[in-house]
């Protein structure tokens, strides 16, 4: 699955993500219950989650209201956390949770020239930041977002300036930008504070990468997050989840038919044109012109090599002609090669290459060298030992899939 979240126009803040995700579908009273049990740690908050509309568009408000606002250092606000103790959340919630607030802390740490243990939070309550992360964290998991690929497209910043605990600032907030370094980021639309710390903190642990457009996907479900403030425009922020759609790219198709043309001579043909840079060469038995036994040559590459290639199929075969099929598209899954260790008379390495769509594996091959080398260390036939390696891949990565 894919996810992306989209805070192009409206930015991000911490209730407006926990807003977006139980939009999205993520269980909306549980949701409240882990905020509010969470905020009882640092003074207490109260939560209120509602369908409003921002300039026409429909959307899902969290509204946090807090007793008190605390200004705590960071080391006791660490000890605090651990204090929570909610059935709902897991080791790994919390350990995300942590994480996001590591980030807040250590930009505050570099903005303002501190260590770790001198970090305070000012500029929100402690309850109220609390119960954003901790929201948005569990609805994360409710939805299995940490299953998922997560992409962010840029953030509005907003602008302007604002009073703090330090004085007044610009906008965004050194913080924000501090944490936002290296995600890409567009300035306004308006003057107000639409990309907060906590927003950030909970963008950059929550995504995989950042893109400019929406990947190639199926839409399967939208939420939005709404904001405070109603301006006049959108104040929203947008969740998109779906399936990844298998990816496209373009080739060009070159292909003659010779018959005059050796044994030798067509495999030094076939070796020759994948060092010109074919991505793929295909021979094939024809009957051509007054039955006469011929081979099809096909050659498939790269837009920008086709020149290339055809001036080496001229030159190595003396065919008179060759067909382009110029802006051929081709689905193509996503290749890597991996590691893993297969058990064939004894425990060894070896090397598989995988095909996903999106994250899922639909197609391991074990390297031909490795299954060769494999075959003659234990005199296991070649073909018993791709078949049993590609079985013990294959349930690796099932397993792998359940953790």
């Amino acid at each position: 699955m894919v996810t992306v979240i989209d805070p192009q126009l409206a930015g991000v803040s911490g209730n407006m993500m926990v807003g977006a995700l139980i939009d999205l579908g993520a269980h909306p009273e549980r949701t409240a219950e882990v905020m509010e049990e969470a905020a009882s740690h640092f003074g207490g908050a109260s939560v209120e989650v509602s369908e409003v509309k921002r300039s026409g568009l429909r959307a899902t408000h969290v509204d946090v209201r807090t007793d008190e606002s605390l200004s705590i250092g960071y080391m006791e606000f660490l000890k605090r956390l651990e204090r929570i103790d909610n059935p709902s959340i897991d080791g790994e919630m919390l350990s995300m949770a942590r994480a996001v607030f590591h980030t807040m802390a250590q930009a505050e740490a570099t903005v303002h020239g501190l260590k770790l243990d001198e970090v305070h939070f000012h500029e929100v309550g402690a309850a109220d930041a609390v119960a954003d992360v901790l929201g948005t964290v569990f609805a994360y998991f409710d939805l299995n977002l940490h299953r998922d690929t997560v992409y962010t497209l840029p953030v509005a910043l907003g602008g302007g300036t604002v009073s703090g605990a330090h004085g007044k600032i610009p906008l965004p907030a050194p913080a924000t930008v501090e944490i936002l370094r290296g995600f890409p980021v567009t300035g306004g639309p308006v003057e107000l504070e639409l990309a907060t710390p906590t927003g950030a903190a909970l963008l950059v642990n929550m995504v995989r990468e950042y893109r400019r457009f929406y990947p190639p996907m199926e839409i399967q479900a939208t939420g939005y997050g709404a904001g405070d403030m109603d301006p006049d425009f959108p104040n929203v922020l947008r969740v998109v989840r779906g399936s990844e759609a298998v990816h496209h790219d373009t080739v060009t198709l070159l292909e003659t038919n010779v018959d005059h043309l050796s044994g030798e001579v067509l495999g030094n043909l076939f070796e020759s044109l994948m060092d010109a840079g074919a991505l793929d060469v295909t021979l094939t038995p024809v009957i051509m012109k007054k039955n006469r036994p011929g081979q099809l040559i096909r050659v498939i590459c790269r837009e920008n090599d086709h020149e290339m290639i055809l001036k080496h199929l001229f030159s190595e075969t003396g065919t008179l002609g060759v067909r382009i099929f110029p802006q051929v598209h081709r689905g193509v899954l996503e290749r890597r090669i991996m590691e893993a260790e297969v058990d064939i008379k004894g425990r060894r390495r070896a090397r598989f290459k995988v095909g996903l769509l999106g994250s899922r594996v639909v197609n391991a091959r074990i390297e031909y060298e490795d299954a060769r080398r494999i075959s003659l260390e234990t005199g296991v036939p070649l073909r018993d030992v791709m078949e049993m390696a590609e079985k013990q891949f294959r349930d690796f990565m099932k397993d792998k899939d359940k953790e």
